[in-house]
């Protein structure tokens, strides 16, 4: 059973990427999540909509022992099942200027986005290893590209992703394994909700805000056999601002 796990899968990106990939058929979705059950069905639904099959898998990414036990276990008791495409997308934002940033601040961006990844991605590489081929797609962001002030903390752990993708991409090239990153930019979800897009969009060259499909499609391409050959990149998806 080939499988394609997508971390924070229930809303927004996520939610997109999980539709997206199930669209092209093939595999059994994974969808984790955090805390929003409701979403994370909702998410399936959708899924199975598209035809495809899948289920709901509830863990912190950022908890090495819930990332081991509930991911870990349901790999141990499906044997059978292949994890080929893994798309690390959890990631939270906690936003201040690094003056009056907590530790707790620092600490729990870290860990969503940079260890999550690391605690999420070792478990399935083995697989990928043994199997000889495995597609990687780490969400990032235009923060980790550029900077952006009040996201210290949310640049430092995509900045850290984007280097160690490239670093993991090079490790496991000739084992069939790519691993690449997404970098979108001001995208149309619950984490831009915030912000005006008609005070923004004088400064992204497309001139508005894109869509959760667009950059989903751009992962359903990166995981694809047509981008074989493409590994250790970051693809920006932004309308123009950071190129």
């Amino acid at each position: 059973m080939k499988c394609t796990l997508v971390t924070g899968g229930s809303r927004g990106i996520g939610r997109a990427i999980c539709v997206k990939l199930a669209a092209g058929g093939g595999n059994h979705i994974l969808i984790n999540y955090k805390d929003n059950e409701t979403a994370a069905l909702e998410t399936l639904e959708l899924v199975r909509e598209k035809g495809c099959t899948g289920e709901i898998l509830r863990f912190d990414v950022g908890n090495k022992v819930e990332v081991r036990e509930v991911l870990g276990g349901w790999i141990e008791a499906h044997p059978e099942a292949f994890i080929e495409v893994l798309v690390n997308n959890a990631g939270i934002t906690d936003d201040t200027l690094m003056v009056w940033m907590k530790d707790e601040q620092w600490d729990s961006v870290i860990n969503a986005s940079l260890n999550g990844f690391f605690y999420v991605t070792k478990l399935v590489l083995t697989n990928m290893l043994l199997k000889r081929y495995g597609r990687i797609v780490n969400m990032v962001s235009l923060s980790g590209l550029k900077g952006v002030p009040g996201q210290t903390n949310y640049a430092a752990a995509k900045g850290g992703v984007i280097a160690a993708t490239r670093s993991l991409a090079h490790e496991i090239a000739k084992r069939g394994i790519t691993v690449n990153a997404v970098a979108p930019g001001f995208i149309k979800t619950d984490m831009t909700q915030h912000i005006a897009e008609k005070d923004m969009k004088a400064h992204i060259p497309a001139g508005r805000f894109g869509e959760p499909e667009e950059v989903a499609s751009a992962v359903a391409f990166l995981v694809s056999p047509e981008a074989s050959y493409i590994t250790a990149e970051v693809l920006g998806v932004n309308g123009g601002m950071f190129s």
